[in-house]
């Protein structure tokens, strides 16, 4: 869709046409739910606070102005506001564990080490400042340009730049390695 494409279906939603917020949901729900789900530490938790930021997004929409700002980096502010919410709230959803693994399941005890590498890296994630840990999601797991994460937080792309480097700079020290940090940001941790 390109921008003006968008732009329209954005005022046609303001005015309450549901096409149109349905086209925005299409359009924006797997990277909002994917920015999620590296936040949360289940899928279902995951799921809900999809749900609620498109539902935010459809309550703010009848206010939301368009001031050049691209449309996504309004979800991301509100997709922002429900994680630090959840979190504060700390709400967890429990995991079901299956009854039996699969044949091709890895072993139990590489699937806790696996965890528990997991779980190291989102403590050290969880250390960094809320707008460190933003531009890293923006960057790495969104894949989006310097210019774009600029562009979405309000930021020059030098000061992303220099937020990134210094964010990964502290989880490499927190991690004890470099590669660790590349690792699970380009996607080989995930669970």
């Amino acid at each position: 869709m390109t921008q003006l494409e968008l732009e329209l279906v954005i005022q046609r939603a303001m005015r309450g046409d549901r096409q149109a917020v349905a086209i925005l949901y299409e359009t924006f729900v797997r990277q909002i739910y994917r920015y999620v789900a590296y936040r949360v530490t289940n899928a279902a938790d995951a799921e809900d606070l999809t749900a609620e930021i498109f539902v935010k997004m459809l309550e703010g929409l009848p206010g939301y102005r368009q001031t050049g700002a691209p449309f996504e980096a309004w979800l991301y502010r509100i997709a922002f506001s429900r994680i630090v919410d959840f979190h504060r709230r700390g709400r967890r959803t429990p995991q079901d564990v299956p009854e039996e693994l699969p044949d091709d399941s890895p072993l139990p005890e590489e699937t806790l080490l696996e965890k528990q590498e997991l779980e190291r890296l989102r403590a050290a994630i969880g250390a960094l400042t809320d707008e460190q840990q933003q531009i890293l999601m923006l960057r790495f797991i969104e894949r989006k340009s310097h210019q774009e994460v600029a562009a979405l937080v309000g930021r020059s792309v030098s000061a992303v730049k220099t937020i990134q480097h210094r964010a990964l700079v502290e989880l490499a020290a927190r991690l004890g390695s470099p590669e660790k940090v590349r690792h699970y940001l380009r996607g080989g941790g995930q669970t």
